[in-house]
């Protein structure tokens, strides 16, 4: 009876493990699947197809043939274009923004350039936003999709990486999880809109044209929402007075200084326009702007923050934004003007 006890046993346990193998093999291929359909998300992301774009057109150019190099954020991209630039300045410039970069994948941006190209100028977007996080998984996978860097990529993850972030970037299913959301919601509304006939009114759709266009440029020619003036504004609740700077992103800034000091290169902090009404919401933004002030200047770096420019000499108006935080073309002609006219007189 003990022997036959036994046996009964044994074999209920193997039953178990038995299935709990087949639930885990299948839970295993389950998340496969799922991963792979998220990850095909990502080739439908038109930011990503002008990253992409960006990043070709960039590892195409002759080698250390550009002087001056832009990096920083979506901020960079939406207020330099190298065409205006280049005419001002005779440079031959480059625009290497990203979406979401932070100040740790600005460095590892910079790193990737240094590679091929021996700029005189470097020109990083310093937008308070991206300074305030200790990391930010989203951004780094938009950088590993373009940069042809697979030493540089296990470096950046092995160094600024936390164990989490580690884990979850080899999961497919975290790691494009906001990717393909982003790109199922914009295809439901899509088909609703087509099938139903039913849209947004015309003035919460974006009209006009945004597109690629050459030496990193993203053009855009959207105005903003009447939303943003009020109900959707990002800004509403900021305070400059509880802004925290991140002590890893400042490590990191500090570090894009000292690879241009090294390579001797100039280096010019900027902090690109948000729009008049938002400016306007931001209580204290003096804390945000000498905070960052601080930063240039412990390092012997000139820095321009066009926000304090815009507030003193009124340099755009609303139709000069494409949303609450970026410009839109006319408003990137007027940047473009006055960062030449600030360049000349300070470099």
């Amino acid at each position: 009876m003990a022997e036959n006890s036994f046996i009964s046993s044994f074999k209920k346990w193997l039953i178990f493990f038995v299935k709990l193998a087949l639930f885990v093999i299948c839970l295993y291929y389950l998340i496969e699947y799922i991963g792979i359909k998220y990850a095909a998300a990502t080739t439908e992301n038109l930011i990503n197809n002008y990253n992409e774009s960006r990043w070709n057109e960039f590892y195409a150019q002759p080698k250390d043939s550009l002087d001056m190099v832009f990096i920083g954020s979506s901020h960079s991209y939406c207020t330099f274009d190298p065409e205006i630039i280049d005419k001002g300045l005779g440079t031959n410039s480059y625009q290497m923004g990203m979406p979401l970069q932070h100040m740790d994948s600005t460095y590892y941006t910079l790193r990737e350039i240094l590679n091929y190209q021996k700029p005189k100028t470097v020109v990083v977007e310093v937008y308070w936003d991206m300074l305030d996080d200790e990391f930010e998984l989203t951004q780094a996978g938009y950088l590993f999709q373009v940069m042809k860097n697979s030493e540089l990529e296990k470096e950046y993850i092995r160094e600024v990486f936390p164990l989490s972030e580690k884990i979850m970037y080899n999961i497919n299913i975290f790691r494009y999880q906001k990717d393909y959301f982003a790109y199922r919601n914009s295809k439901l509304k899509e088909k609703i809109e087509n099938n139903c006939g039913v849209s947004l009114p015309a003035a919460q759709r974006q009209q006009g044209t945004e597109k690629y266009r050459s030496k990193g440029y993203t053009y855009c020619d959207y105005h903003m929402l009447p939303d943003e003036f009020d109900k959707t504004n990002q800004f509403k609740n900021l305070d400059g007075r509880d802004w925290e700077i991140n002590d890893t992103q400042v490590k990191y800034l500090e570090k894009i200084v000292s690879l241009c000091k090294d390579n001797n290169i100039d280096v010019i902090f900027v902090t690109a326009p948000i729009a008049n009404v938002s400016l306007d919401y931001i209580k204290n933004y003096d804390d945000i702007h000498n905070e960052i002030q601080k930063i240039a200047d412990g390092n012997n770096v000139r820095y321009l923050d066009f926000n304090t420019a815009n507030r003193n000499e009124k340099l755009f108006t609303h139709d000069n934004f494409r949303d609450d935080a970026h410009l839109n073309h006319s408003g990137v002609e007027i940047a473009d003007r006055y960062f030449i006219d600030w360049f000349k007189k300070n470099m």
